[in-house]
C-alpha cells in the first residue's frame, strides 16, 4: 500500500482561501530503465509542491515530503537535460533520488516528530527498498493537463558519472 503525507493546500484562487485537503505523492519512485523516458518527458506534469501551498504553520512533516520530491525533481530535469547516454541519465537520477531521500531522512531525524518508517530502516540498502516499495507513481506518469509552477530549490546536487 501506498504511503501519501497528507497536507491542507491554500488554493486561493479557486476556494477564496479555504484550506482543501489534498495528498503530497510520496515518496518518488526508483529510477529504472522501464521509466525513465516518462521521468524525462513527463516531469512538467507531475505534482510541486511550493511552500505558499502550505498552512502557516503545522504540517512540517508534509512539508519536508513536498520539498523532497520538489528537489529531485528539479534534479531530475538537470539530468535529462544533459544530452547524455540513457545510461548516464539514470545513473544521474538514480543518484538524485537517492540524495533526495537521504536528506529527506536527515531532515526527518533533526525534528521531534516520528521519522518516516522507511527512514528507519537497518541500512541505506533496505531504506532505499522501502522508498522503492511505497513508490505513489512507478511509472513517472504526468497528469493531464497539469502544468507544474517553477519552485526553487534549497541544495544543490552535482552527479557524480564516476560512481555509475
Amino acid at each position: 500500500m501506498n504511503t501519501l503525507c497528507v497536507l491542507m493546500l491554500a488554493l486561493v484562487g479557486i476556494t477564496g482561501g479555504a484550506f482543501v485537503t489534498k495528498s503530497v505523492a510520496f515518496p518518488p519512485a526508483r529510477p529504472l530503465l522501464t521509466n525513465m523516458e516518462n521521468l524525462c518527458t513527463q516531469g512538467g506534469g507531475r505534482p510541486r509542491y511550493p511552500a505558499k501551498n502550505f498552512p502557516a504553520r503545522g504540517y512540517a512533516h508534509q512539508r519536508r515530503c513536498g520539498s523532497a520530491i520538489n528537489r529531485v525533481e528539479a534534479w531530475y530535469g538537470m539530468c535529462c537535460a544533459a544530452g547524455t547516454a540513457e545510461a548516464d541519465t539514470l545513473c544521474c537520477a538514480t543518484q538524485a533520488w537517492e540524495y533526495a531521500l537521504n536528506q529527506f531522512c536527515q531532515e526527518e531525524f533533526m525534528v521531534m516528530d516520528l521519522p518516516h518508517q522507511c527512514c528507519e530502516a537497518e541500512s541505506d540498502e533496505k531504506r532505499l527498498a522501502c522508498f522503492a516499495g511505497e513508490a505513489h507513481n512507478p511509472s513517472y506518469q504526468g497528469i493531464r493537463g497539469y502544468k507544474a509552477p517553477s519552485v526553487t530549490v534549497d541544495l544543490a546536487f552535482t552527479w557524480d558519472p564516476t560512481t555509475c
